[in-house]
């Protein structure tokens, strides 16, 4: 495990943006042998029982799954959710700023976020940029300056009587320095551009900075008037670390939520190696990884879209024997099916215990938290809990994993606290879908440096991979009707 928590560590730093994230997860289903579709394609003889596949939409989602070889219309899915988003700063359309002699850059604030932990971090800048090639068509790169370019100062507290309360306009004093007006690296760009020539748009050399432009130009290798537009946010570049006495924790940017992410992908991987792996199945192991969470999911590549509905309609129809079996495979295999939904957790505060329902207090490294809600804000029932438990129960003749359960926490917020939000309560009422929800514990939710277990890395990926396993053989007596 303490190889699978580097490469965790790996994925987090290779993943500053949804974009990166989809992008690292792309090379980990690729090596392990999964194929690429597009959804603009048809897939009655593409996709076949016993092959594994995954596609994106645009780009910042992505689907993965595998066929068992004993799928036929009307059989089960057995599926993960989780996002590869995270609450940031984004770069405004118009962002150019100058204050006092210092060069500034607007940000909008994306999600719900502690947005005093931003301050005096050292920030980079990733996402993806609109590019125009020579031959007249536009496309798109990736970017990620992994280095110091931003940065939001605090006021000195000699200067502002009331500094420890710490509060702050997020418009007008969340704004990074980016230089200083005065260096001589910020020439105006954009000499091409003919006299009188007219756009739609003022060019992006003229919307920000030039000379945030020329360095976006330069680590793309382009031309900045070849720049046309682009999606960047920006991040803490320090890298996520083991840490604690024994490295019992994990300190990093973005856990909510890619430590549910990175795992429940790495649980499909390893519950299909091996060339028998889906000789015995008969559902589709599935893997979804969702934009836009932390805003509400309701875009075109969220949650509340119809990206997960679009693919299971289309895959339900697969082996279809007849007219009934076309018109009826999804609904009957979405009385079958099951969702987790993969979301971070709160652990218990050490020093706001009080914050926490005595009964229902998780700690990290002591297992995967399923949370419950009486009000619907979770979609976890009890034949869902039921279910989970047979997972994660250990099955020492069938499972070579581990000779140990899995173990699980349980979850109830207090009557007088808030309660968060997942996908789960949406997908399962937009698919009629069994739920349950889940996440790993964790400290400083949506803070710009966040606490986990790493242990508890160990016993996601665990409970993920068994699910994936186990399904077809512990659900029917569970959730069938």
């Amino acid at each position: 495990m303490a190889s699978f928590n580097d490469e965790l560590l790996s994925y987090i730093d290779s993943s500053p943006s949804p974009f990166h994230t989809v992008a690292s997860t792309k090379k980990l289903l690729e090596k392990a042998g999964f194929k690429e579709i597009k959804e603009k394609d048809s897939w009655s003889k593409s996709c076949a029982p016993g092959d594994k596949y995954y596609l994106t939409r645009n780009s910042s989602t992505i689907v993965a799954f595998a066929i068992g070889k004993k799928w036929t219309s009307g059989n089960a899915f057995s599926i993960v959710g989780a996002h590869t988003d995270s609450p940031c700063l984004r770069i405004k359309p118009v962002s150019i700023k100058e204050e006092s002699g210092y060069l500034q850059v607007g940000v909008e604030t994306y999600g719900y976020a502690m947005w005093h932990t931003w301050f005096d971090r050292d920030l980079g800048v990733a996402g993806r940029v609109m590019v125009r090639s020579k031959d007249g068509s536009i496309g798109q790169k990736l970017v990620h300056i992994d280095r110091p370019i931003f940065r939001i100062p605090t006021l000195a507290i000699h200067l502002d009587p009331h500094a420890k309360s710490f509060s702050f306009n997020t418009e007008t004093q969340l704004l990074p320095i980016a230089g200083l007006v005065d260096d001589p690296s910020t020439e105006e760009l954009g000499a091409d551009k003919k006299e009188g020539e007219s756009e739609p748009l003022k060019l992006a050399t003229e919307r920000h900075h030039p000379s945030f432009i020329k360095l976006l130009a330069e680590e793309l290798a382009v031309r900045p008037e070849e720049i046309v537009d682009f999606e960047l946010l920006l991040y803490d570049v320090q890298k996520a670390c083991l840490g604690g006495l024994r490295k019992e924790f994990i300190f990093a940017s973005r856990l909510d939520n890619l430590v549910m992410s990175y795992t429940a992908i790495q649980g499909l991987i390893r519950s299909v190696d091996g060339k028998d792996a889906l000789e015995e199945e008969s559902s589709i192991r599935m893997v979804a990884l969702f934009d836009d969470e932390e805003v509400g999911s309701r875009t075109a590549q969220g949650a509340d879209s119809n990206v997960l509905l679009a693919i299971l309609r289309r895959l339900s129809v697969i082996s279809s024997g007849d007219l009934e079996d076309l018109f009826t495979a999804f609904d009957r295999s979405m009385s079958r099916s099951f969702l987790l939904s993969a979301d971070m957790a709160h652990a218990i505060h050490p020093n706001y215990g009080e914050k926490h329902e005595s009964k229902h207090a998780p700690r990290i490294n002591k297992g995967v938290v399923v949370k419950l809600n009486a009000n619907a804000r979770y979609a976890t029932n009890s034949p869902g809990v039921a279910l989970l438990q047979e997972v994660a129960r250990a099955d020492i003749n069938n499972d070579s994993n581990s000779e140990s359960a899995v173990p699980l926490q349980l979850f109830v917020v207090r009557n007088d606290s808030n309660c968060g939000s997942t996908i789960g309560p949406l997908l399962s009422a937009l698919l009629g879908i069994r739920t349950v929800d889940l996440g790993n514990p964790q400290l400083s939710m949506h803070s710009v440096r966040e606490t986990c277990g790493s242990k508890d890395v160990e016993y996601a990926l665990l409970l993920f991979l068994r699910f994936f396993q186990k399904f077809s053989k512990v659900a029917a007596g569970i959730l069938e009707e």
